[in-house]
């Protein structure tokens, strides 16, 4: 009787081992495959990650920040970049608290019951700006240059303007 005991304890034990064999073979398997999935897929991710840098870095181009030269001008003047740039930005910004109808330097008039306002502005360099505006229905562009004069005070000049057709 014992050594039937020992014998069945034998066999469940060998098929014990077999099915943790096949069931861990089974799960290492899968986890393989996934593995293999998920290489392709972050590979793929970094193709896509590399194409949205180089497509980042060209469009911010024509960008204050990205011009040396422009902002080596603000610092031989001794200016501090960061809030000179804000300053610009902010002047800019400011127009929009205006009164009556007629923009500070948005040569159009609202065709809506809305203000005119400035909605996105860029500092190509360390002379022109490029902002868009909007009534909330139309929208146009302007093509700024601005200068500091001796009392450190930003003064902006309208060069270009345009706003877009409405085609319905």
């Amino acid at each position: 009787m014992k050594s039937r005991i020992f014998m069945y304890l034998f066999i469940f034990s060998v098929l014990l081992t077999i099915f943790l064999y096949v069931n861990s073979k089974s799960i290492l398997d899968k986890y393989e495959v996934d593995i293999k999935k998920y290489k392709v897929i972050m590979a793929e991710q970094e193709k896509a990650i590399a194409t949205l840098e180089e497509e980042n870095f060209d469009l911010n181009y024509f960008n204050i920040d990205r011009n040396d030269n422009a902002l080596d001008y603000f610092v031989e003047q001794g200016y501090d970049t960061d809030k000179l740039i804000l300053a610009i930005k902010e002047g800019l910004y400011n127009m929009n608290n205006y009164e009556g109808d007629d923009h500070p330097i948005v040569p159009f008039v609202s065709m809506t019951d809305s203000k005119i306002l400035i909605n996105k502005v860029r500092i190509l360099n360390h002379k022109w700006i490029a902002a868009n505006f909007t009534d909330g229905v139309h929208w146009g562009e302007i093509f700024v240059t601005y200068d500091i004069d001796e009392n450190n005070d930003l003064k902006y000049k309208l060069v270009e303007y345009f706003m877009y057709p409405r085609f319905n």
